[in-house]
């Protein structure tokens, strides 16, 4: 991969000299050019780039940056799941830059930690050939290291502000002895120093057992997700249930109330009291305007909705055309099918009796 030095203005001249003898490599590295230290003059009181503001440039590599069109909420994009991954048979093998050998590790066992500087880099390189063969993506969470695997998985934390992420590494560099790692875009912007362009980081690299207990941890998470969702679901249920055995209560100590009001020839005010002392007893709502036949009470919206459409077809089976309407009320957290609305208690007493058993029996609610 041929190097493309990226210089001041100042420095031109020799950079082009120096770009003309470097040396070959073996294996050839990264596909992104070698950048010089930025001037400082261009960097300071620079903006921030993020996919919420106005693209700037790169901080490290002239003429580089984010570009134009950047993907929204780029900053909660997911860190990278670290797996284990076969390592490139190319992109570990010991090679030559500027001069100096760079022998990657190529075992599952070394430890390795180090702090130093990091940059990004983007819009320049998007796109072109990393060293382990795959194509630079500047809005994935990746990394070029010198010597860590192809493919590895590393924690990096900026120590200027704390944040911390997981980065795959796929790629080669950076050559510059004041500078340890070269992040991608996303993965610069998730910790912190986009518009500074560079920050001094803490690299530490994930050994298998390490990614063994990020994957127990994270299944360990999903089991709790779960169990608390069963656990919600059967609380939901419960609550249901408790609602539709309130409903019966009442539907019979109505029924017990017109019976006695039936059965007893007496005057106005003695049918009141009566009425009054069983009413007392159960404090039910208040009187509605209307009465419904009520066929069920659910948790979940889309469970009445097919509850519905299966009455209504049975109806239609069974009995033929009725005029009766059926309505999802939601109160609270519970989807309540209901048909209706009748006038009286007897027209919908009336309804139900016609319904027989074609359908599970209701029961008859005001509101």
């Amino acid at each position: 991969m041929q190097f493309i030095c990226r210089l001041s203005a100042v420095a031109l001249v020799l950079a082009l000299g120096a770009c003309s003898s470097a040396p070959k490599v073996a294996p050839k590295p990264a596909g992104k050019p070698i950048a010089s230290k930025p001037d400082s003059s261009s960097v300071a009181g620079e903006k921030p780039a993020s996919p919420n503001s106005s693209p700037s440039r790169g901080g490290y590599y002239q003429d580089d940056g984010p570009g134009e069109n950047i993907p929204a909420n780029l900053d909660k994009t997911p860190d990278p799941v670290p797996t284990l991954e076969p390592y490139s048979r190319t992109g570990n093998k010991p090679y030559q830059v500027f001069g100096k050998t760079y022998t990657p590790l190529n075992d599952n066992i070394t430890p390795f930690k180090q702090r130093g500087i990091a940059s990004w880099y983007g819009k320049k390189f998007h796109g072109k050939r990393t060293s382990s063969g795959e194509p630079y993506d500047m809005f994935k969470i990746t990394a070029a290291h010198p010597i860590l695997p192809i493919p590895s998985y590393a924690r990096v934390t900026n120590v200027a502000n704390g944040k911390q992420i997981i980065v795959r590494i796929n790629d080669r560099g950076p050559f510059h002895s004041n500078r340890v790692m070269d992040l991608s875009y996303t993965a610069a912007l998730k910790l912190g120093y986009i518009g500074k362009g560079s920050s001094e980081i803490e690299i530490e690299r994930l050994l298998p057992e390490d990614i063994a207990r990020m994957a127990e941890n994270r299944k360990n998470q999903i089991a709790q997700t779960e169990q608390s969702a069963a656990d919600n679901s059967l609380a939901a249920d419960k609550a249901v249930e408790r609602e539709r055995q309130v409903l019966i209560d009442k539907a019979k100590l109505d029924k017990n109330l017109n019976s006695k009001i039936a059965e007893k020839s007496v005057s106005g005010n003695e049918m009141q009291a009566n009425a009054n002392s069983v009413i007392s007893q159960t404090k039910p709502v208040e009187a509605a305007s209307a009465f419904y036949l009520q066929f069920a009470a659910f948790g979940i919206r889309a469970n009445a909705e097919m509850s519905r459409d299966q009455l209504q077809q049975k109806i239609r089976d069974q009995i033929g055309s009725l005029d009766l309407v059926f309505e999802i009320i939601q109160q609270g957290n519970l989807y309540r099918l209901q048909a209706g609305p009748f006038a009286n208690r007897i027209d919908a007493q009336t309804m139900l009796e016609k319904i027989g058993n074609a359908v599970a029996k209701p029961i008859i609610v005001q509101r």
